[in-house]
């Protein structure tokens, strides 16, 4: 596929992930979704299926899962809505999906993720690195939709073969504004001094001293590393935050494991 027109495609798949983002509640339908891409219904699932590494199927019960996950870990929304809003017509089909796909059932996982442990953490240095990025602002939950658009992006113009590290810039405590107003940014590693799309900078990730945590299992879950890290770990250590964003970096693909195996290190950046 020439390069023009496999970025073509790319900004095509994009327009079709944003939309199943904004849509999770809709019944979409394969046909309007590839006359949104611009593409034949014929063609259009092989060609979404060959750039994005999942089926059409598989984006939705991705997406709406870790929704899901999110609501559980929230704490507020009764098992049977959060199965209803993915999808799911009894709450014993969602126990099956979910499971699967977590490896522990609603409930189980509502109750474990409430759990803050120590973590193991490590201090060193890291490179300043300069990365690709699409700025999100709305709930940290939510900055997959960035990641959708910019591994489109990337797929585009032929990035992934080379597996790109990939990165979270985080902006804001969570607890210190409305979830609407928080800050942050999806972005990959790829070589840099090239065009980027409309809505892509190129920012910086300051190098440095950083404290960090390898954590193992969803994403959703992310939250018990950062309340180990700051509330177990930090007052007890004898260093101090810096002032800058918090980084994860997503050390495999998320579309490859199952998410009780995705591997995420949290990096707190500390005082020189």
């Amino acid at each position: 596929m020439r390069t023009a027109t496999r970025a073509a495609y790319a900004e095509r798949i994009a327009r079709v992930q944003s939309f199943i983002s904004d849509h999770l509640d809709d019944d979409l339908d394969l046909d309007a979704l590839a006359e949104l891409a611009c593409l034949s219904p014929f063609h259009f699932h092989r060609i979404y299926r060959s750039m994005t590494g999942e089926t059409l199927a598989g984006t939705l019960r991705r997406l709406r899962l870790h929704r899901a996950a999110g609501q559980l870990i929230a704490g507020r929304v009764a098992i049977a809505r959060v199965a209803a809003g993915a999808g799911y017509g009894s709450v014993t089909a969602f126990r099956r999906a979910f499971q699967a796909c977590y490896r522990a059932t609603p409930a189980t996982y509502r109750a474990s993720a409430a759990r803050a442990t120590l973590p193991a953490v490590t201090i060193g240095r890291q490179p300043a690195l300069v990365v690709a990025a699409i700025r999100h602002q709305g709930p940290y939950m939510e900055i997959g939709r960035a990641f959708e658009r910019l591994i489109s992006w990337a797929a585009g113009h032929g990035l992934l073969a080379a597996r790109p590290r990939s990165f979270g810039i985080y902006f804001d405590d969570p607890q210190s504004k409305p979830a609407s107003q928080l800050r942050s940014a999806a972005a990959l590693l790829v070589p840099g001094g090239g065009a980027l799309a409309a809505g892509m900078e190129w920012l910086a990730i300051a190098g440095g001293r950083y404290a960090e945590v390898e954590f193992r299992g969803p994403y959703a879950e992310l939250e018990r590393a950062y309340r180990g890290l700051y509330g177990v770990w930090l007052p007890g250590s004898g260093e101090e935050a810096a002032d800058g964003p918090c980084v994860e970096e997503y050390l495999n693909d998320p579309r490859k494991h199952l998410p009780s195996d995705w591997l995420t290190a949290v990096r707190l950046p500390l005082m020189a």
